[in-house]
């Protein structure tokens, strides 16, 4: 039996078994007293998310949305289910808890948090059982989840620049452009093995124009020489390498062979 067979066999057990898991979980459901205020149902909530029972606060947090929908703590239980959703790993159900929360309370005190949240589940959101077993790097992740946290921090730093929460969101926007130019550099030496220098050359100049700043500009610089050169454009190849000789002097010999 192969490696990928046995690993499909593998992963199907693993998932099987979350299955069980779950529903085991379900059947035996945290009862919560009826009688208890909106105040103790919160902190029952916090002290479930401080102990990681990330399940008892979500329960918690939901019975004093339900009960106590328009009190002055239902919009605090909503935004803290939504982190106890995140770290429970359904990314999904914060997401959606988070965006419910924006729409109800679009001037809430807290909306630089409910953003910041955002930006983390996504930064942060793990990929299929597989990945949880064999991690890849965070540039092969679905560039999709980054971009759009991406955007999350970049709408935190616009809106809420002087938020408590912007120096690490603009810490980790800095690290998504880079592994954001890195991905697209990488799909322009794919195409290069491939042959398909037109595509290459595209992505080249895409690369160059969107991720201004990034180590991804050189890399692009030297597919779009090559891509040029490839293509009998050789005034673009050389305007291509004049850029890159201005820009970057030391990055100025490489080769053309991207296998």
């Amino acid at each position: 039996m192969n490696r990928w067979k046995l690993l499909a066999i593998a992963s199907l057990a693993i998932s099987l078994s979350a299955c069980s898991m779950l529903s085991q979980n379900k059947d035996k459901e945290t009862k919560v007293d009826s009688t208890v205020s909106a105040e103790q149902l919160l902190k029952q909530g916090r002290d479930a998310t401080k102990a990681r029972d990330y399940e008892a606060a979500i329960k918690s947090f939901e019975s004093l949305e339900a009960r106590y929908p328009l009190g002055k703590f239902a919009e605090q239980a909503m935004l803290e289910s939504a982190y106890a959703y995140y770290k429970y790993d359904e990314a999904d159900t914060a997401l959606d808890t988070i965006d419910r929360f924006m729409r109800m309370y679009p001037r809430s005190a807290r909306i630089d948090y409910a953003l910041y949240l955002r930006g983390l589940v996504n930064f942060n959101r793990g990929g299929s059982i597989v990945d949880r077993i064999f991690p890849r790097s965070f540039s092969d992740l679905d560039s999709v989840r980054k971009k759009e946290a991406f955007h999350d921090f970049q709408r935190l730093l616009t809106r809420h620049p002087d938020s408590k929460y912007a120096p690490d969101a603009a810490k980790r926007l800095g690290y998504l452009r880079n592994t954001l130019g890195g991905t697209e550099a990488n799909i322009g030496k794919y195409y290069m093995k491939r042959g398909a220098y037109l595509a290459a050359f595209n992505r080249a100049e895409y690369t160059i124009k969107h991720h201004q700043g990034t180590p991804a500009v050189i890399d692009a610089l030297q597919i779009k020489v090559c891509a040029a050169r490839a293509l009998k454009r050789e005034k673009i190849a050389s305007d291509a390498m004049r850029v890159l000789q201005l820009n970057f002097p030391n990055k100025t010999e490489f080769s053309c062979n991207f296998n």
